[in-house]
């Protein structure tokens, strides 16, 4: 690590359980993010200020002038850009030694194959349970850690999906893919602004965690926040032995 590394991370490197060692591996970390919008703003933001080398993000959309209510990685000149490349922009701007790769496309089964492999760690920002459940399905399958967020109104929730642990469930085993539930989205629901902000930024401190190897991660937790109210709730999560994605995981996983 350079004097200015050191120098640039050394409030990260004070702490006992980080130290140089676990920067260096922040330094030496890919995440994957799927979603460039309001979790994937302060994801994408806190990951480079801390010092990731290489970050991939992924969306399909471009920016509305909507989304500025709450999207922090997008300003008023942004709007009609890809979100992706607006995001990496700002990236860019706080950090210019990441590396940030940028594809304005559908996180689809393909693509997911292709670069959830070469991720240390995959944080879920997206909107839908059709992109949540292909995103676990591909980590599950690659055997690498899922970080997963959601926001809506006032109600946020985040997760940690952990294959490489045969106890941890995944994200099928809370929410199966078969079950109905109803699909909510900001642009019919709303969504309070800050909210986004708080799930993003434990999202990114939970990937974090995982890639500096620190503390103990929300593997089989769910953490659920009443914003109206300011409260949380954990609810302990069990693999499903008979679950249709991870049942047939192996224990070397």
């Amino acid at each position: 690590m350079q004097d200015d590394a050191l120098l640039r991370y050394s409030r990260h490197i004070l702490l006992d359980d980080i130290g140089i060692e676990g920067q260096e591996r922040i330094l030496r970390g890919h995440a994957l993010v799927i979603g460039a919008g309001g979790l994937g703003s302060p994801v994408a933001m806190y990951l480079a200020a801390a010092g990731i080398g290489r970050l991939t993000l992924v969306d399909h959309d471009t920016v509305d002038l909507t989304n500025l209510q709450r999207q922090i990685a997008h300003n008023r000149a942004s709007v009609g850009k890809p979100k992706v490349q607006s995001a990496q922009q700002t990236v860019l701007r706080l950090n210019d030694q990441v590396t940030v790769n940028a594809l304005y496309l559908r996180a689809d089964a393909a693509l997911l194959d292709h670069w959830v492999p070469q991720a240390d760690v995959v944080i879920d920002c997206c909107d839908n349970f059709t992109t949540r459940h292909a995103v676990n399905a591909a980590c599950v399958f690659h055997s690498k850690p899922l970080v997963s967020g959601a926001a809506i109104q006032f109600d946020g929730q985040i997760s940690v999906y952990d294959p490489r642990d045969v106890n941890s469930p995944c994200y099928a085993c809370a929410f199966p893919p078969s079950a109905t539930f109803e699909e909510t989205r900001c642009s019919t629901m709303g969504v309070f602004s800050p909210l986004v902000g708080i799930i993003g930024s434990m999202q990114a401190a939970e990937a974090l965690k995982l890639l500096a190897g620190v503390g103990r991660s929300l593997a089989g937790r769910l953490l659920m926040l009443d914003g109206r109210a300011m409260e949380w709730t954990e609810v302990r999560m069990p693999r499903n032995p008979n679950c249709s994605i991870c049942a047939n995981r192996g224990i070397a996983a």
